[in-house]
């Protein structure tokens, strides 16, 4: 029989119940579960809804279920649907009828709400955690590489060139944003719903705030309703982690291009790398490519949740059982993948040669020149017409700018002097860019102090 079977008159049959069962997935929320019905217990005790000796016997029967569902000792049962009715059925055969009385004045709607956001909280913090430790990785890269220069690119075309550190810096300040949205999400996350019933509270005197502050919550939801049909903090989080993997997605393909033979900006840690099973000269980026990939399950997780609450009424419905598993594929892919990224950003070789060879070797400088006329007064629209009939003029040629002759340049414009030939070295081009948030060397040097300072506010 069901805990809730009374009103019913026959047992649904087997196969039915596996399709409604959630335990294969929602025993995820054990720990959770059990701190919650200890908050919930104490409350209730506290409240003398239960005595003294009954709140001490379903505490210490919730400790035995936590040790046990610490050494994955519980066992778990599709009958009883969900990790709710599973604990409450294991909780009643550890200590007898009084068991029951642990579910007074609490619904499994607002106790799987409870779950949920005790769940998010610890993993928003050890993802904000995650992001912290990346962000020190490309410190890290980036206080050795601010005079590496790297071309820079628009279109995938050679552009600018810059500071590697700039380059790498771009990377910190995307993940600082997406700590910051973590950071100020906590503020929604960290409600608790527990005590708002099935809907519409409880006639029991309980006291909600004394079982949120028991919990680690900042308040209780306002509103019975809202509290348990809201997934507005699980929808935040999707949203947040989805632009996380976004920028980690940019950053792979990034990698990847690097770590090409066509490039061959980076090497990849062995740890990182894998190879064929038929061409044995291959070191492939497989982990980079990997987080590339898994981007994608987030995106679907995210508007899979969206497009499942899109049409629900209030308050609870059995469609929000669906919930879950997206829920805890996310937070799972995310947390493997910044953690993938730092091991990777922190073990990357750099190879300042190849690059330094490339920044020598195209016209990335052209907009030095440009910049060098318009200085001396000629429009700037004058000056890149000018600048762009030379590169024509190198290419046609096959040489760089920096292999044009003087008199070349004085013939396309009477205001090049000898200084041009030092204005195109690519070190003088980056290092003059020290506009606020520029390539230029110091203003590189500026930011990773600005950096530095952010990780130690955390």
């Amino acid at each position: 029989m069901k805990l809730w079977g009374g009103r019913f008159t026959k047992s649904a049959e087997e196969w039915v119940d596996a399709f409604g069962a959630s335990i294969p997935f929602d025993q995820e929320l054990v720990h959770e579960d059990i701190e919650g019905s200890l908050a919930h217990v104490s409350m209730l005790e506290y409240c003398n809804i239960l005595t003294v000796e009954e709140a001490s016997t379903i505490k210490k029967g919730l400790e035995t279920l936590k040790e046990k569902a610490e050494q994955g000792e519980l066992d778990y049962s599709v009958e009883n649907e969900d990790i709710h009715l599973n604990l409450e059925k294991l909780l009643t055969d550890e200590i007898g009828p009084v068991g029951g009385k642990l579910h007074t004045g609490r619904s499994r709607n607002d106790q799987i709400a409870t779950d949920m956001h005790l769940y998010l909280k610890k993993h928003t913090i050890e993802i904000m955690d995650n992001i912290k430790q990346l962000q020190q990785a490309l410190l890290g890269q980036a206080e050795n590489h601010v005079e590496t220069i790297i071309p820079g690119y628009t279109h995938l075309q050679r552009a600018q060139p810059v500071s590697f550190a700039h380059h790498l810096m771009a990377y910190f300040w995307m993940l600082e944003r997406d700590y910051t949205r973590l950071e100020d999400s906590l503020k929604r996350l960290n409600v608790s719903p527990l005590g708002a019933g099935a809907l519409a509270g409880t006639t029991f005197p309980i006291d909600r705030e004394y079982a949120a502050k028991r919990l680690g919550f900042d308040g209780v939801y306002d509103n019975s309703l809202d509290a348990v049909s809201d997934r507005d903090f699980i929808l935040e989080f999707m949203s947040a982690a989805s632009m996380i993997m976004m920028h980690l997605s940019r950053f792979s393909e990034e990698l990847i291009l690097w770590s090409s033979q066509e490039f061959n900006f980076v090497e990849l840690d062995d740890t990182f790398a894998t190879g064929s099973s038929i061409m044995p000269q291959k070191k492939n980026p497989d982990m980079a490519e990997l987080v590339r990939g898994k981007t994608g399950r987030v995106y679907g997780n995210f508007v899979s949740l969206l497009t499942l609450l899109k049409g629900l009424p209030l308050a609870y419905n059995k469609d929000m059982q669906e919930d879950k598993e997206g829920m805890f594929d996310t937070v799972t892919t995310l947390e493997g993948s910044l953690k993938i990224f730092s091991g990777m950003i922190e073990t990357m070789s750099v190879n300042t040669g190849v690059m330094e060879k490339e920044t020598h070797s195209d016209f990335s400088n052209a907009t030095e020149l440009a910049d060098y006329l318009a200085a001396k007064g000629l429009p700037f629209r004058e000056a890149h017409e000018v600048v762009g009939k030379l590169v024509l003029q190198c290419i046609e040629k096959g040489i760089y700018l920096l292999d044009l002759s003087l008199e070349e340049y004085q013939t396309a414009s009477p205001l090049f002097e000898e200084d041009i030939y030092e204005v195109l070295k690519p070190s003088t081009v980056v290092g003059r860019r020290n506009s606020a948030g520029g390539t230029g060397f110091d203003q590189v040097r500026s930011a990773i102090k600005k950096a530095k300072r952010k990780i130690q506010e955390k």
